[in-house]
């Protein structure tokens, strides 16, 4: 029985080993900030859901061809929960894994990963470049046009939002929420 239950600092240092690319720090730590938010909403685990944001993306940087396969390994090298690792790996259901979220925690994940992308991406058109002043409906505006952040999969955002149950400009709004509190660690506090 794994007894190991990773901390939010034992994440942090290991998405340092495994990712080097201010991007990815960034996009992590919005992820982990969204997933915090999220886990308050449904009422579940803030550390939990923390960590998981945190790491999800963790071979993504030096094991691209691997992404949601190579971490199954790591996260077994440094003893993680199964539960934790079917989290990670869940986030690429029908992009390069077949395995489908289940838990609120895995629909959120999925939901929310490249969402924001999309919601850091229109914050960065902005005047202000900020997160703190972003509303949906400007992001909903970008969500429509194909060629505004092009490597953003829409579908894969429709179907999260569809698994939690909530409307597009709902989910959207959700994720702003959630990244305001990183807005400065991840460059999107802007000239505000």
């Amino acid at each position: 029985m794994n007894t190991y239950i990773p901390s939010r600092e034992d994440a942090y240092i290991l998405l340092k080993k495994y990712n080097k690319k201010e991007g990815l720090i960034r996009h992590a730590l919005s992820v982990e900030s969204v997933m915090a938010h999220f886990a308050r909403h449904f009422n579940e685990d803030e550390e939990k859901w923390r960590v998981i944001g945190l790491v999800h993306d963790l071979d993504y940087e030096m094991y691209p061809q691997e992404h949601c396969h190579k971490c199954i390994e790591l996260f077994k090298e440094y003893n993680w929960p199964e539960d934790y690792i079917r989290a990670v790996v869940s986030h690429g259901w029908g992009i390069c894994t077949d395995v489908k979220p289940e838990t609120n925690l895995e629909k959120t994940l999925y939901a929310i990963d490249e969402l924001t992308g999309l919601v850091a991406s229109s914050a960065l058109v902005r005047p202000s470049k900020s997160i703190l002043d972003i509303k949906a409906k400007s992001v909903k505006k970008k969500f429509k046009d194909k060629r505004f952040a092009a490597a953003v999969d829409r579908q894969v955002i429709l179907n999260g939002a569809k698994f939690l149950d909530m409307d597009l400009s709902e989910l959207i709004t959700q994720v702003i929420l959630g990244m305001r509190p990183v807005a400065e660690k991840i460059g999107l506090k802007g000239n505000l």
